[in-house]
Protein backbone atom coordinates (compact mmCIF):
# COMPACT_ATOMS: atom_id res chain seq x y z
CA UNK A 1 0.00 0.00 0.00
CA UNK A 2 1.72 3.54 -0.52
CA UNK A 3 0.87 6.61 0.52
CA UNK A 4 0.15 9.77 -2.52
CA UNK A 5 -0.61 13.31 -1.21
CA UNK A 6 -2.90 15.25 -3.10
CA UNK A 7 -0.93 19.18 -1.67
CA UNK A 8 -3.02 20.61 -3.66
CA UNK A 9 -6.18 20.08 -1.72
CA UNK A 10 -7.56 21.91 1.23
CA UNK A 11 -9.96 20.59 3.51
CA UNK A 12 -11.53 23.96 5.01
CA UNK A 13 -12.07 24.66 1.38
CA UNK A 14 -15.72 22.92 0.32
CA UNK A 15 -15.01 22.12 -3.12
CA UNK A 16 -11.11 20.89 -2.24
CA UNK A 17 -12.82 18.62 0.11
CA UNK A 18 -15.58 17.31 -2.37
CA UNK A 19 -12.46 16.90 -4.63
CA UNK A 20 -10.95 15.01 -2.18
CA UNK A 21 -13.85 12.38 -1.64
CA UNK A 22 -14.02 12.49 -5.73
CA UNK A 23 -10.96 11.97 -5.64
CA UNK A 24 -11.42 8.80 -3.65
CA UNK A 25 -14.55 7.26 -4.77
CA UNK A 26 -13.75 7.29 -8.66
CA UNK A 27 -10.28 5.63 -7.53
CA UNK A 28 -11.86 3.32 -5.53
CA UNK A 29 -14.56 2.49 -8.17
CA UNK A 30 -11.92 1.32 -10.33
CA UNK A 31 -11.00 -2.42 -10.33
CA UNK A 32 -8.41 -3.68 -8.36
CA UNK A 33 -8.28 -0.58 -5.86
CA UNK A 34 -11.01 -1.54 -3.73
CA UNK A 35 -8.74 -1.36 -0.94
CA UNK A 36 -8.06 2.32 -1.24
CA UNK A 37 -8.09 4.28 1.78
CA UNK A 38 -8.14 8.52 2.67
CA UNK A 39 -7.36 10.26 5.92
CA UNK A 40 -6.36 13.67 6.38
CA UNK A 41 -2.79 15.04 7.37
CA UNK A 42 -2.09 18.70 9.20
CA UNK A 43 0.25 20.42 6.92
CA UNK A 44 -0.36 24.09 7.96
CA UNK A 45 -3.55 22.84 5.89
CA UNK A 46 -5.50 19.86 6.10
CA UNK A 47 -4.27 17.61 2.92
CA UNK A 48 -5.89 14.50 1.91
CA UNK A 49 -3.46 11.56 1.68
CA UNK A 50 -4.76 8.15 -0.34
CA UNK A 51 -3.14 4.78 0.41
CA UNK A 52 -3.65 2.52 -2.49
CA UNK A 53 -2.09 -0.91 -3.87
CA UNK A 54 -2.41 0.35 -7.73
CA UNK A 55 -1.00 3.91 -8.35
CA UNK A 56 2.64 4.10 -7.41
CA UNK A 57 3.30 7.67 -8.07
CA UNK A 58 1.27 10.49 -8.69
CA UNK A 59 1.82 10.07 -12.44
CA UNK A 60 -0.32 6.73 -12.34
CA UNK A 61 -2.90 8.35 -9.68
CA UNK A 62 -3.27 11.32 -12.60
CA UNK A 63 -2.94 8.29 -15.28
CA UNK A 64 -5.95 6.19 -13.72
CA UNK A 65 -8.31 9.66 -12.92
CA UNK A 66 -7.67 10.25 -16.71
CA UNK A 67 -8.72 7.52 -18.09
CA UNK A 68 -11.81 7.21 -15.77
CA UNK A 69 -13.04 10.58 -15.64
CA UNK A 70 -12.46 12.21 -19.15
CA UNK A 71 -14.04 12.29 -22.65
CA UNK A 72 -17.53 11.66 -23.14
CA UNK A 73 -17.60 8.13 -22.49
CA UNK A 74 -16.96 9.42 -18.35
CA UNK A 75 -20.64 10.76 -18.15
CA UNK A 76 -22.89 9.32 -16.20
CA UNK A 77 -26.02 8.67 -18.28
CA UNK A 78 -27.91 10.07 -14.81
CA UNK A 79 -26.53 13.15 -15.80
CA UNK A 80 -28.33 12.95 -19.20
CA UNK A 81 -32.08 13.44 -17.18
CA UNK A 82 -31.97 17.27 -18.68
CA UNK A 83 -29.72 20.70 -18.28
CA UNK A 84 -30.99 21.22 -14.93
CA UNK A 85 -32.75 19.28 -12.31
CA UNK A 86 -35.88 20.40 -12.89
CA UNK A 87 -38.22 17.44 -14.25
CA UNK A 88 -41.61 17.38 -12.96
CA UNK A 89 -42.22 14.66 -10.34
CA UNK A 90 -43.70 11.65 -12.43
CA UNK A 91 -40.67 12.09 -15.26
CA UNK A 92 -38.25 12.04 -12.41
CA UNK A 93 -40.35 9.40 -11.10
CA UNK A 94 -40.15 7.35 -14.52
CA UNK A 95 -36.21 7.67 -14.83
CA UNK A 96 -36.06 6.04 -11.44
CA UNK A 97 -37.90 3.45 -12.23
CA UNK A 98 -35.65 2.79 -15.01
CA UNK A 99 -32.67 2.61 -13.45
CA UNK A 100 -33.85 0.41 -10.93
CA UNK A 101 -35.51 -1.84 -13.54
CA UNK A 102 -31.65 -2.98 -14.71
CA UNK A 103 -29.23 -4.53 -12.74
CA UNK A 104 -25.45 -3.39 -13.39
CA UNK A 105 -22.51 -1.58 -11.81
CA UNK A 106 -23.11 0.86 -14.17
CA UNK A 107 -27.07 1.28 -13.21
CA UNK A 108 -26.03 0.76 -9.56
CA UNK A 109 -23.95 4.46 -10.10
CA UNK A 110 -26.63 5.83 -12.22
CA UNK A 111 -28.69 4.96 -8.76
CA UNK A 112 -26.38 6.36 -6.62
CA UNK A 113 -26.26 9.87 -8.55
CA UNK A 114 -30.10 9.71 -8.64
CA UNK A 115 -30.53 9.46 -5.32
CA UNK A 116 -28.41 12.29 -4.90
CA UNK A 117 -29.84 14.72 -7.47
CA UNK A 118 -33.24 14.32 -5.84
CA UNK A 119 -36.55 12.92 -5.10
CA UNK A 120 -39.74 12.18 -6.79
CA UNK A 121 -41.16 12.26 -3.11
CA UNK A 122 -41.72 15.64 -2.12
CA UNK A 123 -42.91 18.29 -4.81
CA UNK A 124 -41.37 21.71 -5.36
CA UNK A 125 -41.93 25.25 -7.33
CA UNK A 126 -45.44 26.86 -7.64
CA UNK A 127 -47.42 24.03 -8.34
CA UNK A 128 -45.60 21.68 -6.15
CA UNK A 129 -45.16 19.37 -9.10
CA UNK A 130 -41.65 19.66 -10.14
CA UNK A 131 -38.77 17.08 -8.45
CA UNK A 132 -37.23 18.17 -5.02
CA UNK A 133 -33.06 18.66 -5.37
CA UNK A 134 -29.98 18.56 -3.96
CA UNK A 135 -28.96 21.24 -1.51
CA UNK A 136 -25.78 21.44 -3.66
CA UNK A 137 -27.76 22.41 -6.73
CA UNK A 138 -26.19 26.21 -7.09
CA UNK A 139 -28.21 26.95 -10.54
CA UNK A 140 -30.80 26.18 -12.65
CA UNK A 141 -30.21 27.83 -16.14
CA UNK A 142 -30.25 31.55 -14.90
CA UNK A 143 -27.93 33.13 -17.34
CA UNK A 144 -27.38 29.83 -18.97
CA UNK A 145 -25.33 28.26 -16.10
CA UNK A 146 -26.73 24.65 -15.97
CA UNK A 147 -25.97 22.37 -12.98
CA UNK A 148 -26.19 19.61 -14.93
CA UNK A 149 -25.02 20.64 -18.17
CA UNK A 150 -22.03 22.17 -16.53
CA UNK A 151 -21.18 18.63 -15.16
CA UNK A 152 -21.63 16.96 -18.78
CA UNK A 153 -19.18 20.30 -20.07
CA UNK A 154 -16.66 19.38 -17.59
CA UNK A 155 -16.54 15.70 -18.25
CA UNK A 156 -16.12 16.29 -21.45
CA UNK A 157 -13.24 19.00 -21.65
CA UNK A 158 -11.10 18.08 -18.71
CA UNK A 159 -7.67 16.87 -19.02
CA UNK A 160 -4.82 15.52 -17.04
CA UNK A 161 -3.13 18.75 -16.74
CA UNK A 162 -6.35 20.08 -14.87
CA UNK A 163 -6.34 17.32 -12.61
CA UNK A 164 -2.92 17.79 -12.26
CA UNK A 165 -2.81 21.30 -11.07
CA UNK A 166 -5.47 20.96 -8.61
CA UNK A 167 -4.18 17.90 -6.92
CA UNK A 168 0.03 18.27 -6.98
CA UNK A 169 0.06 22.63 -6.97
CA UNK A 170 -1.26 25.73 -5.07
CA UNK A 171 -4.47 26.43 -7.30
CA UNK A 172 -3.96 29.36 -9.65
CA UNK A 173 -7.34 29.91 -10.87
CA UNK A 174 -6.34 29.37 -14.70
CA UNK A 175 -9.04 28.30 -16.10
CA UNK A 176 -12.53 29.31 -17.20
CA UNK A 177 -15.75 28.60 -16.81
CA UNK A 178 -17.50 25.77 -16.18
CA UNK A 179 -17.85 26.42 -12.68
CA UNK A 180 -20.32 24.60 -10.02
CA UNK A 181 -19.83 27.54 -7.13
CA UNK A 182 -19.12 25.13 -4.66
CA UNK A 183 -15.60 27.18 -3.77
CA UNK A 184 -16.32 30.18 -2.21
CA UNK A 185 -13.96 32.34 -4.71
CA UNK A 186 -17.00 31.80 -7.15
CA UNK A 187 -18.80 34.54 -4.73
CA UNK A 188 -18.24 37.78 -6.53
CA UNK A 189 -20.37 40.34 -4.99
CA UNK A 190 -20.66 44.08 -6.65
CA UNK A 191 -20.78 46.14 -3.81
CA UNK A 192 -17.22 45.46 -2.60
CA UNK A 193 -15.66 45.66 -6.49
CA UNK A 194 -14.99 48.65 -8.15
CA UNK A 195 -16.28 47.35 -11.71
CA UNK A 196 -19.41 45.38 -12.25
CA UNK A 197 -18.31 41.85 -11.59
CA UNK A 198 -20.77 40.07 -14.08
CA UNK A 199 -18.77 40.85 -17.47
CA UNK A 200 -15.16 39.83 -16.19
CA UNK A 201 -14.24 35.78 -17.27
CA UNK A 202 -14.90 33.01 -14.40
CA UNK A 203 -11.57 32.26 -12.95
CA UNK A 204 -12.01 28.62 -11.28
CA UNK A 205 -9.82 25.21 -11.15
CA UNK A 206 -11.54 23.15 -13.51
CA UNK A 207 -10.12 19.83 -12.30
CA UNK A 208 -12.01 20.44 -8.89
CA UNK A 209 -15.21 21.07 -10.20
CA UNK A 210 -14.88 17.29 -12.36
CA UNK A 211 -13.36 15.75 -9.50
CA UNK A 212 -16.11 17.07 -6.94
CA UNK A 213 -18.67 16.19 -8.74
CA UNK A 214 -17.58 12.33 -8.62
CA UNK A 215 -18.66 12.71 -4.71
CA UNK A 216 -22.13 13.30 -5.14
CA UNK A 217 -23.28 10.20 -4.64
CA UNK A 218 -21.72 10.58 -0.81
CA UNK A 219 -24.41 13.09 -0.02
CA UNK A 220 -27.62 11.14 -1.14
CA UNK A 221 -31.21 13.16 -0.56
CA UNK A 222 -34.29 11.74 1.84
CA UNK A 223 -37.29 13.65 2.88
CA UNK A 224 -37.43 14.81 6.42
CA UNK A 225 -40.20 16.92 7.78
CA UNK A 226 -42.05 17.67 4.53
CA UNK A 227 -39.15 19.02 2.49
CA UNK A 228 -36.18 17.74 1.10
CA UNK A 229 -33.00 17.53 2.93
CA UNK A 230 -29.38 16.55 1.46
CA UNK A 231 -26.51 14.61 3.94
CA UNK A 232 -24.79 17.21 5.83
CA UNK A 233 -26.72 19.83 5.43
CA UNK A 234 -29.26 21.40 8.17
CA UNK A 235 -30.96 25.14 8.60
CA UNK A 236 -29.24 27.24 11.75
CA UNK A 237 -31.60 30.55 12.15
CA UNK A 238 -33.17 30.37 9.15
CA UNK A 239 -30.01 29.95 7.33
CA UNK A 240 -28.82 26.94 5.33
CA UNK A 241 -25.17 25.47 6.24
CA UNK A 242 -23.27 22.58 5.21
CA UNK A 243 -21.05 20.55 7.79
CA UNK A 244 -17.80 18.33 7.06
CA UNK A 245 -15.17 15.87 9.06
CA UNK A 246 -11.57 15.74 8.66
CA UNK A 247 -10.12 12.42 10.19
CA UNK A 248 -6.98 10.81 10.76
CA UNK A 249 -7.81 7.03 10.13
CA UNK A 250 -7.13 5.96 6.70
CA UNK A 251 -10.86 4.78 6.04
CA UNK A 252 -12.47 2.84 3.05
CA UNK A 253 -15.00 4.30 1.16
CA UNK A 254 -17.91 2.50 3.20
CA UNK A 255 -16.66 3.99 6.39
CA UNK A 256 -16.39 7.02 5.19
CA UNK A 257 -20.19 7.52 3.63
CA UNK A 258 -21.28 6.58 7.40
CA UNK A 259 -18.95 8.75 9.05
CA UNK A 260 -20.31 11.62 6.70
CA UNK A 261 -23.51 11.55 8.45
CA UNK A 262 -22.86 10.85 12.17
CA UNK A 263 -25.44 13.13 13.89
CA UNK A 264 -22.90 14.31 16.21
CA UNK A 265 -21.12 16.68 13.42
CA UNK A 266 -24.75 18.60 13.27
CA UNK A 267 -24.44 19.84 16.73
CA UNK A 268 -25.07 23.79 16.87
CA UNK A 269 -21.69 24.10 19.52
CA UNK A 270 -19.29 20.88 19.40
CA UNK A 271 -17.51 20.92 22.88
CA UNK A 272 -17.33 19.07 26.14
CA UNK A 273 -17.93 15.42 25.54
CA UNK A 274 -19.80 16.34 21.90
CA UNK A 275 -15.96 17.00 21.44
CA UNK A 276 -14.68 14.11 23.00
CA UNK A 277 -16.90 11.98 21.21
CA UNK A 278 -15.77 12.68 18.01
CA UNK A 279 -12.09 13.19 18.69
CA UNK A 280 -12.00 9.03 20.11
CA UNK A 281 -13.96 8.39 16.55
CA UNK A 282 -10.47 10.06 14.85
CA UNK A 283 -12.14 13.44 14.30
CA UNK A 284 -9.88 15.75 14.08
CA UNK A 285 -11.71 18.98 12.86
CA UNK A 286 -14.99 20.12 12.07
CA UNK A 287 -15.66 22.50 9.45
CA UNK A 288 -18.88 24.30 8.56
CA UNK A 289 -20.09 26.87 5.44
CA UNK A 290 -23.15 28.75 4.94
CA UNK A 291 -25.14 28.25 1.66
CA UNK A 292 -27.04 31.58 0.85
CA UNK A 293 -28.42 32.85 -2.23
CA UNK A 294 -27.29 36.01 -4.27
CA UNK A 295 -29.73 37.37 -7.02
CA UNK A 296 -30.10 34.09 -9.24
CA UNK A 297 -27.39 31.82 -7.90
CA UNK A 298 -26.90 29.93 -4.70
CA UNK A 299 -23.15 29.92 -3.23
CA UNK A 300 -21.10 28.81 0.03
CA UNK A 301 -19.18 30.90 2.46
CA UNK A 302 -15.80 30.18 3.06
CA UNK A 303 -15.89 27.76 6.16
CA UNK A 304 -15.06 27.99 10.07
CA UNK A 305 -13.55 25.43 12.25
CA UNK A 306 -15.39 24.02 15.03
CA UNK A 307 -13.04 22.29 16.90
Amino acid sequence: MRDIWLIGLDGSNLLAFLAALGTFRALTLVEGCSGTRLRWESNRSWVPVITNSIAESEEDLLAILESTLSGEESISDAWKIGEDLTLGLQDFRNVLLKCMAVSSAGQHTNADFLTAFGSDGIGSGPKKDQMSDTEFRTMSGAGHQHFLGFMKELAAGTNVQHLKRTLFAQWDYADGRPSLRWDPADYRPHALRANNPSGDPIRTMRGANRLAVEALPLFPTAPESRQLRTLGFKDRDRETEVTWPIWSDALDLKTLASLLGLSDLQEDKIEGRKRSVLERRGIRQVFRAKRFTDGKYRNFSPARALL
